[in-house]
């Protein structure tokens, strides 16, 4: 049976102690984590945000235990530079003008290309990447997923502030990336020579210099052999990095048996698709999100019972059932978006109060 492998990247916060704003030091966090992190910690296009990755993972409990010996490692090596790291997906007050961008050739093309858009793309995700037998099946899991991509984003929202404002989104990360170009859910692809003839005209035509400056939601890797889920937040607890990972696993087991039993799906036009995933963005758990074969709005959770019991067949084989079910109590409690408002109604509107939340989740039990 092919290894469906895992390898997580959460982008986190880096936050002043005292002001409680981000705060570009992205390269103190990196030389302080140098003896133990140096493989795991990569610089982003803003220095208040720094990314750490896993490595290649065999099962969910490597993955738990990799992602919670980095945090740990993380948060140590923060407080020991007099800084904090944090989940989110946003901060809530910082302003993307006052943060600066990494000192790096990648980056300046993309400012010298996309000027204030990648500028003020001052947000944080959570990339999973799972192992794919080969590209061609890639596609053809990529296909299918789409439609329940929303379904995944809704229980990571957790992005409800921007600049300082109250959005009215429960991700307003997601609001914020959909003014880069070639973001969003991927289009159908027939195969990959389909796939791979669209990438050689972005590159030919100059668009892009290779297929990585392609952002959709989900997407085979150019480089991997994995297809990489990017639509989510960056979560603020590990357990729900660990359920969204193990939600995102056992998908794309669960689509590859069935094409290994030659059961075919019905395929949504992206333009329905992209409904509920606005559906999502803004109302999280407590969205209808459309049923298009019965074509009738259905609540989110009621939607997550027929997701869990989609994938109900493949999550003993891959070991993950309580990472999975644990997506129940992201619902019973809410996403970090319901969290973060709730702290802030109850500080009467006081965005510090929410940062120090925020703070708190991230590194609860590991200092």
């Amino acid at each position: 049976m092919h290894k469906f492998t895992i390898g997580v990247e959460e982008e986190y916060q880096i936050i002043d102690a005292e002001s409680r704003d981000l705060v570009s030091h992205v390269s103190k966090i990196i030389e302080g984590g140098k003896a133990v992190l140096s493989e795991n910690l990569k610089h982003e296009m803003h220095e208040s945000v720094v990314e750490m990755e896993t490595g290649i993972c065999e099962n969910i409990q490597q993955a738990r235990q990799e992602l919670t010996d980095l945090r740990r490692h993380l948060v140590k090596t923060a407080h020991d530079q007099g800084l904090r790291v944090s989940g989110g997906g946003t901060h809530p007050f910082s302003h993307w003008k006052d943060n600066i961008i990494t000192k790096d050739a990648r980056y300046d093309k993309i400012v010298s290309d996309m000027g204030d858009v990648a500028r003020s793309n001052l947000i944080f995700g959570l990339h999973v990447h799972i192992g794919i037998p080969d590209r061609e099946e890639g596609i053809r899991i990529q296909n299918v997923m789409r439609y329940f991509l929303p379904h995944v984003y809704a229980l990571s929202t957790n992005s409800p502030f921007w600049v300082g404002r109250l959005t009215g989104f429960k991700s307003y990360r997601q609001e914020v990336f959909a003014k880069f170009p070639r973001t969003g859910l991927p289009s159908y692809f027939s195969s990959v020579a389909e796939f791979d003839a669209y990438v050689n005209l972005m590159v030919k035509t100059g668009t892009i210099d290779n297929a990585k400056k392609i952002w959709w939601d989900l997407r085979v890797h150019p480089f991997y052999p994995t297809i990489e889920f990017r639509i989510c937040d960056m979560p603020l607890t590990i357990d729900e990095t660990v359920c969204l990972a193990a939600i995102m696993q056992s998908l794309v087991a669960k689509i590859y048996k069935m094409h290994q039993q030659n059961i075919s799906f019905r395929s949504y036009r992206r333009l329905l698709l992209t409904e509920n995933k606005w559906r999502a963005s803004k109302d999280g758990i407590d969205a209808h999100l459309i049923d298009f074969g019965k074509e009738i709005s259905v609540p989110y959770k009621d939607l997550l019972e027929e997701l869990l019991a989609f994938i109900d067949d493949v999550v003993d084989d891959l070991g993950c059932r309580k990472e999975v079910e644990y997506a129940r109590e992201i619902v019973k409690n809410g996403t970090g978006a319901d969290r973060q408002l709730k702290v802030f109604h109850e500080s009467g509107g006081d965005m510090k109060k929410v940062v120090d939340y925020m703070i708190y989740e991230t590194e609860k039990g590991l200092l």
